[in-house]
């Protein structure tokens, strides 16, 4: 069964839903939702499955903004420092690589903060690489920027953009999908299963 952590930050209280592996745990993977979503999602469920049959503890963080009962994200200078001190407190608790990742907004956070916090990886599942019929205001250099591996997954009917093969060190597409994943379960397990595992080795 998960256990539910309360971690304080500048911003408020995150809560923090944590599943483990069974043996020796091979290191952790932390992971949040998107602007108004939440962490029950079927992409992060996806990679929740994966990275604990990989062995990682898993992490799935309700931001400050939603324990609060904000629909909307805080601007970076206030979102990315109460970020990092959740992983900062996270890690003290479970050591080993640190993979860190999320769903649109949450991927964006994750890019942003991956070298601050010595992540190895990031995971970027649905990244909006614009907003919608705005391609002029693209977010790419956030992606771009990381600093560290990349991986996205992304739908190809995403009304938010798709990276380009260059913009990460793996590119999946999956057809049929749009921003929010309704299907395709399995094959993100597929996609993100060997990246993980080398990152977690």
């Amino acid at each position: 069964m998960p256990n539910e952590l309360l971690v304080t930050t500048s911003a408020g209280n995150a809560s923090v839903v944590v599943d483990t592996p069974t043996g020796e745990p091979r290191g952790l993977v932390v992971l949040t939702h998107g602007a108004g979503g939440g962490i029950e999602t079927l992409d992060l469920h996806a990679v929740r499955d994966a990275a604990v049959a990989r062995g990682a503890v898993v992490a799935r963080v309700n931001q400050p903004y939603v324990v609060a009962g904000r629909r909307m994200p805080p601007r970076p200078p206030v979102q990315d420092p109460a970020w990092i001190e959740v992983i900062l407190q996270l890690r003290q608790r479970f050591p080993g690589p640190l993979v860190q990742g999320g769903r649109s907004n949450g991927a964006r956070v994750a890019c942003r903060t991956a070298t601050s916090v010595e992540a190895v990886g990031v995971l970027a599942l649905a990244f909006p690489l614009h907003p919608p019929g705005k391609p002029e205001n693209s977010r790419v250099e956030e992606l771009r920027g990381a600093g560290v591996p990349v991986i996205v997954v992304n739908g190809a009917n995403d009304p938010f953009g798709i990276p380009d093969a260059g913009d990460a060190q793996e590119v999946h597409v999956l057809p049929g999908e749009a921003h929010s994943f309704k299907k395709s379960r399995a094959e993100i397990r597929a996609a993100v299963d060997p990246w993980l595992e080398r990152w977690l080795s």
